[in-house]
């Protein structure tokens, strides 16, 4: 814990050494850099293991125990319902003693929105039980929860997530929702899906035997089926494997020549988002429009209902990757280098904090994603969105390498004595015979092993931590007040962001998302005759707005770590009193009382 919040500071300082905010940026979070809290251990109202894997109704009901536990800090709100009927919730973190949760800079979090990755809604949870059991034992924590809001979505899809707990399945099947559709197109839904044909509650492999197969059992280990190349011998015979894959465990359920290719579901919701949506024949899983699943739709209107969110984060599985937009390369432009920067100040930190991640860009680093939800959030509501593919297999061995069959075969049997290979059992087959099922089950890659989910739950909680830290933090210098002829004055304000996310991103302030930022000074007996952002802090040349120079309306916000400084020319009498607030979607008003009268304040 220690060298995790040591990496914290040293990511802000990289960033931060030549900005005014530097001091308020770091203070905070040198709580947690003392021998005294790397030792802390954690207390809770509502103790819950991290080294086991809830279902959906479990998790909700961990949800519901927190907010009971913690009723000042966490409250509950059902925002709709699955295909299938299960509650969706979100859990709104929030002091209301430091005001409601609309006026602070907020982070949406969510995960699990592919119901085979399940580890996403464990540290989803993990994350909302840290911040909320920790509030009055971690200093930095408590800070952070007075100073921001959170809303939390632990199961995005808890349909396909119980699914793939309750029927045999595959490390990658159950991934969709489960709303019945036509896979096929051959007029029916969901007739044919995997089968268990060995009766071990897990969908595994086929093999079948064939004379001029591609592969052949290993004589050193037999569970291992190697690529063996077609050879030429020298008597000029051809020497082949001994087996062919036959394709994962199934039959051809609806007897069209085909196994397994329509089973539940069949859409994917991280492809039903507004931003770049393209349908079935361009993006594969896309729904028939935007926004057309109830989860999708209610998660929309939610973040919709919520301007104050600063932030996402969205948690998947898996590879090790922190992923940010764009999904397609011709939206690559969509993305301004101010933005890009931020992107970067956080991701590198991330790459610190979470052993084997890269920092990556989802088109051009992973694969293109058409209609996606960090999408949707980044470029159609100018969000800092990041996801998170929880779990690398190069974790799994000292080697820190990504393992070869062999390997997996070690660390199986090492370190998890076996139980996530299921040894290779001959099954009659309707049409290739008596075939060889078995091989790694569902638990058996992308999701860590029990013992190592709460270290990952707590690395990306950090990181998660990390990124909300980030959310704007606006202050106010004392206004400089200087006395001019003919009964007028000059009033400078400076307003800084101590932290790296912009009041206002570059892409929303490009896009006209939402509302500008708004400078205004206010005061009976107190008339604003011209005001402007000063160009130059040597000469202070000012571009003076053309109407209504009291409320100054401010598209690019406060940049991260830096500030702006603006000038009013107001009359008025000397003594006379006036009001300057500074208003932002995204961050804390801020409010300052100001007189007529010379003083010694120097933004």
């Amino acid at each position: 814990m220690y060298l995790m919040n040591r990496s914290i500071v040293q990511s802000f300082a990289a960033v931060a050494s030549q900005s005014q905010g530097f001091t308020a940026l770091i203070v905070p979070l040198l709580l947690l850099c003392s021998p005294a809290h790397a030792q802390q251990q954690i207390t809770s109202r509502v103790p819950i293991a991290f080294n086991r894997f809830y279902s959906s109704e479990e998790l909700n009901d961990m949800v519901r125990k927190l907010a009971t536990a913690y009723p000042s800090l966490l409250s509950i709100e059902q925002i709709g319902s699955s295909v299938q009927g299960r509650p969706l919730l979100v859990a709104t973190l929030n002091n209301s003693q430091t005001g409601i949760d609309t006026s602070k800079p907020a982070m949406w979090i969510d995960g699990n929105i592919h119901g085979n990755e399940i580890q996403a809604s464990e540290v989803v949870l993990y994350s909302l039980w840290y911040l909320t059991s920790g509030y009055d034992q971690v200093p930095d924590v408590k800070a952070l929860v007075d100073r921001c809001a959170f809303y939390f979505m632990v199961s995005v899809n808890p349909d396909g997530r119980d699914g793939w707990f309750r029927g045999p399945s595959s490390s990658h099947s159950s991934r969709t929702g489960q709303a019945p559709i036509d896979d096929d197109r051959d007029g029916v839904c969901d007739e044919d899906g995997p089968d268990d044909l060995d009766g071990d509650g897990s969908v595994g492999m086929m093999w079948r035997r064939d004379p001029n197969g591609t592969h052949r059992r290993k004589v050193d280990d037999p569970r291992i089926f190697e690529y063996v190349a077609r050879e030429v011998l020298p008597d000029g015979t051809v020497r082949h494997g001994d087996w062919s894959m036959a394709g994962s465990e199934g039959i051809d359920n609806d007897a069209d020549g085909r196994s397994n290719e329509d089973g539940l579901g069949g859409y994917d919701m991280n492809r039903n988002w507004p931003s770049d949506w393209q349908p079935e024949f361009v993006q594969d899983g896309a729904g028939k429009w935007p926004l057309c699943w109830p989860e999708t739709q209610a998660i929309a209107q939610f973040i919709l209902r919520h301007p104050n969110i600063a932030a996402v984060q969205s948690y998947h599985n898996a590879g090790g990757m922190i992923l940010r937009g764009p999904g397609h390369p011709s939206r690559e432009g969509e993305y301004p280098a101010a933005d890009k920067t931020t992107y970067q100040t956080i991701q590198t930190a991330g790459v610190e904090m979470l052993p084997f991640y890269r920092s990556m860009v989802i088109h051009s680093d992973l694969y293109p994603v058409r209609g996606g939800f960090v999408n949707w959030t980044a470029e159609g509501l100018g969000i800092i969105s990041l996801t998170n593919e929880l779990w690398t297999e190069q974790r799994i061995l000292q080697s820190g390498q990504a393992p070869d069959e062999a390997a997996d075969m070690r660390w199986t049997d090492r370190m998890l004595l076996g139980q996530t290979f299921s040894d290779w059992k001959e099954v009659p087959h309707p049409d290739y015979g008596t075939v060889l099922v078995g091989g790694g089950d569902k638990w058996s890659s992308r999701i860590p092993p029990p013992f190592m989910l709460e270290e990952e739950s707590h690395r990306n909680f950090a990181f998660t931590t990390y990124h909300a830290q980030c959310m704007p933090l606006l202050r106010m210098a004392p206004a400089a007040v200087k006395a001019l002829p003919d009964g007028l004055w000059q009033i400078d304000v400076e307003v800084f962001n101590d932290r790296p996310i912009s009041s206002r991103t570059a892409r929303a302030a490009q896009k006209r998302i939402g509302q500008p930022d708004r400078l205004e000074l206010l005061g009976t007996g107190v008339q604003v005759v011209s005001a402007g952002e000063l160009d130059d802090r040597t000469d202070r040349t000012m571009e003076a707005v053309r109407y209504r120079p009291a409320r100054l309306l401010l598209q690019s916000g406060i940049p991260g770590l830096s500030s702006r400084l603006f000038r009013f020319i107001v009359q008025g009498q000397a003594g006379t009193k006036a009001t300057v607030t500074y208003t932002a979607e995204k961050a804390v008003d801020l409010t300052q009382e100001v007189m007529l009268a010379e003083n010694a304040a120097k933004p």
